[in-house]
């Protein structure tokens, strides 16, 4: 069995190469949509468009628009703590996708989930360090029908396990096949986790495959990840976060022992779980 796991943070580490390669090929494009958005989302707040600071990696061709991965990096070398993280799928119905607030125990930002995009779009990827300076990012995505895409479970199943959590430590395995970072943190050791959430995420804008009528919204909205008592990130979520929302993220060990994750969905249910990180499902 732990033959299989580590084979399979090769495989994903392999897949994140690819990605790489996608991004050569699938840079962001001009469109009138974002000249609409852009004051919405981020005002008259001037942005550096470069990779410099991050980077943002999407396949240039999705398998499947309702799950479409997507994963932020910081550049080697940047020393800028990067304090907010918004976004953006130009085409989608709701376009902002996220938002997150990050603490500084995510030091050199590395995070990965699972998007819906509803059509060919720019995937965009805005950050604020703490010193005020805006970058952004991004890579246009060939997919369609993420938003409206049917549920992968009836509702009953999926109400029955709704709030269900999952927490994994990944470095080990991650670290097996190579490593984390090129010099070790002088802030503690640096850390690869990853949250499962089990949850329909309803957008509102799929069809119930036996009555044909759209089934109602209903999604994670709020999500807040501690280290003892020391936050992590938060985020304020849309419609297009995928299904069975999922997030990959380093950070840096503080020594606590546990792991907390609170969600609130916008029907006003609050999902939390600690997780003792000595205990947590390799």
């Amino acid at each position: 069995m732990k033959r299989t796991l580590i084979c399979a943070a090769i495989a994903a580490i392999v897949s994140t190469g690819a990605n790489a390669e996608d991004a050569v090929k699938n840079p962001l494009v001009e469109g009138p949509t974002w000249a609409d958005l852009k004051y919405d989302v981020v005002e008259d707040t001037p942005l550096i468009e470069s990779d410099a600071l991050f980077t943002l990696a999407a396949p240039f061709r999705a398998h499947d628009a309702a799950t479409v991965p997507i994963h932020i990096v910081q550049a080697e070398g940047s020393d800028a703590q990067i304090e907010k993280l918004t976004i953006v799928i130009d085409e989608n119905p709701s376009p902002v996708v996220a938002e997150f607030t990050f603490g500084e125990g995510m030091g050199m930002l590395d995070l990965e989930t699972r998007v819906r995009v509803n059509a060919y779009s720019n995937v965009r990827a805005i950050g604020t360090t703490e010193g005020g300076d805006a970058y952004m990012t991004g890579r246009f995505v060939r997919a369609s029908g993420g938003c409206s895409a049917p549920a992968s479970k009836d509702a009953a199943a999926a109400l029955a396990s709704i709030g269900k959590m999952k927490l994994r430590q990944l470095d080990e395995l991650i670290q097996t096949a190579q490593p984390l970072q090129s010099t070790p943190d002088p802030d503690g050791p640096r850390r690869v986790a990853q949250i499962m959430i089990k949850h329909p995420n309803y957008s509102g804008l799929s069809r119930d495959q036996i009555t044909h009528l759209f089934v109602l919204a209903r999604f994670i909205d709020e999500l807040e990840v501690f280290q003892g008592e020391e936050l992590l990130f938060r985020m304020e979520a849309g419609i297009s976060i995928s299904e069975d929302p999922s997030f990959r993220f380093t950070y840096t060990d503080n020594g606590s022992d546990t792991l907390r994750v609170r969600a609130i969905d916008t029907e006003g249910e609050v999902f939390e779980q600690s997780f003792n990180k000595t205990a947590i499902s390799m």
